[in-house]
């Protein structure tokens, strides 16, 4: 075949191109199989009127016309009831506040990892990854245990004399956000360790020598130089956090309102699953919007950099 395409340029371009075509079809199938296709699926269902427990066809023919029914009354109820709007907002208030809280936790430790030598860093490296080695329910349930009125930790500060009778951490905002936490803060130093490993350490060597001190040299050669990482770490997290279901609901408590709970209750509590379909494809809205601007930032960075 090599010889086939050094006596037949036309060929080998031919066959060029194929290749090409067929490397980009396979994550195109790929992501049309996994996220399109189900998704529109899922909107289907959302503008689809349910008859007892079957969905009406959207299209149907009429008097020798094809006509199409989309009912959009649910998605005008999400706007109307207070339920859905508290849901959201407070799904993206707490996955906000996790996802700040574990750039804070994230950022020094992905900033020691990266400068640490060479042999030491697969060890480090290996201790983050190391929670994904145990089941994640059974990680959210060890912390049911630390946190209880009679768990761990308030039986150890009341042994220590540090407190007086057990202080409520179970099933409040602090045990949500602690278990979101301590749950996803390895998406932060991931992407972070990546970005930082790479830099080019000369850069803050030069700042030093033109007269910055190492706090302006880190603030303003470091972090900007690793915002793609804090963006990419805060969309790994940001993200799956707004939809979360389980640690809400087994570190939470039956008054924290998030969203996958709500999602939960229509589907499975009321049997709703137009209105349940509605409030998913909003809440995939919602996160396509923080995903837009990630990859305008990263086009306009790759355009400046080139340039």
């Amino acid at each position: 075949m090599s010889a086939l395409a050094a006596s037949n340029p036309g060929y080998a371009h031919l066959v060029g191109r194929w290749g090409r075509v067929a490397v980009i079809s396979v994550p195109m199938v790929f992501l049309l199989l996994v996220f399109l296709l189900p998704f529109l699926v899922v909107f289907k269902i959302s503008v689809s009127e349910m008859d007892t427990v079957f969905f009406k066809d959207v299209l149907s023919v009429k008097d020798d016309m094809l006509v199409l029914a989309l009912r959009f009354g649910n998605y005008i109820s999400l706007t109307q009831d207070a339920l859905y709007l508290t849901a959201y907002l407070s799904s993206i208030k707490i996955a906000a506040i996790t996802t700040a809280v574990c750039l804070l936790i994230a950022y020094p430790f992905a900033y020691f990892l990266a400068r640490s030598p060479a042999d030491r860093r697969p060890a480090l490296l290996m201790l983050v990854m190391l929670p994904f080695w145990t089941s994640f329910l059974l990680r959210v349930y060890a912390w049911k245990m630390l946190l209880a009125d009679a768990g761990v930790f308030n039986n150890v500060a009341i042994a220590l004399g540090l407190l007086a009778e057990p202080v409520k951490m179970m099933n409040t905002p602090f045990s949500l956000v602690l278990g979101m936490v301590y749950t996803y803060v390895p998406f932060m130093i991931l992407p972070l360790y990546a970005n930082l490993v790479k830099m080019d350490l000369s850069l803050l060597e030069a700042a030093l020598d033109l007269g910055a001190t190492p706090w302006q040299a880190f603030w303003r050669i470091t972090v900007p130089l690793s915002a793609s990482g804090i963006i990419a770490g805060s969309m790994l997290v940001f993200i799956p956090c707004v939809g979360e279901f389980v640690i809400p609901e087994l570190l939470g408590g039956p008054e924290t309102l998030m969203i996958g709970h709500v999602l939960w209750d229509e589907f499975f509590g009321n049997n709703d699953w137009p209105m349940a379909a509605s409030v998913a494809v909003v809440m995939v809205g919602l996160i396509i919007i923080p995903l837009a601007l990630f990859n305008k930032y990263q086009a306009e960075s790759t355009a400046g950099g080139r340039a």
